[in-house]
């Protein structure tokens, strides 16, 4: 387990710290960052629960929910280095699997919309502020998923998904057909 606590530290290090791995940023951000604490959490919680130890995983899970307000259900697997940045408010249930690097930047839902499966997050997604994904479906690789998306359908890799529902764009490609055009605001006409 130190051994998979230490792979994890360098993986949120990358994360964390724009790529740098020296070994004092990885010790200090493992000894210092909150989200760390709750990744180390969640693997102590894995390894009770593997070596069938009654309690651990149900007190731990308590903890981590009132102190970091993250709830990660006990099926669940994180990938390495996974990044809660904001954790308060986050919810990843059921048997969703996380791939490593996945930052998560608060108050999002991982879960099923009708009992029917859970997703599949792969490396290296950012997870924005409020998102929710949901049911049997899969992220690709490095894509994005916008602030307050819902996100109920396949994401390709490297793309992103906005709205409500949400709708899949490659990167930098701009809108179009969502909405009209503004016009520019009509001159009053002023009297004297």
């Amino acid at each position: 387990m130190v051994r998979d606590l230490w792979r994890d530290a360098v993986e949120f290090s990358r994360v964390a710290c724009k790529g740098d791995v020296s070994l004092k940023t990885v010790i200090k951000t493992a000894l210092v960052l909150d989200p760390f604490a709750v990744l180390a959490i969640n693997r102590v919680r894995e390894a009770a629960s593997r070596l069938h130890i009654p309690l651990v995983n149900r007190a731990l899970r308590v903890v981590q929910t009132a102190v970091y307000g993250v709830e990660i259900g006990k099926d669940v697997t994180l990938g390495r280095g996974v990044y809660f940045v904001h954790p308060l408010g986050t919810v990843i249930g059921g048997d969703a699997r996380i791939g490593d690097r996945v930052r998560f930047m608060g108050s999002n839902t991982v879960g099923t919309a009708k009992d029917n499966g859970y997703p599949i997050i792969e490396d290296d997604v950012l997870v924005s502020c409020g998102a929710r994904i949901l049911g049997p479906i899969r992220i690709g690789k490095g894509a994005v998923i916008g602030a307050n998306a819902v996100v109920l359908h396949d994401v390709p890799a490297g793309c992103l998904a906005v709205g409500v529902p949400a709708v899949v764009r490659r990167r930098g490609e701009e809108p179009h057909g969502d909405a009209p055009p503004r016009e520019a605001p009509a001159e009053k006409e002023v009297r004297s």
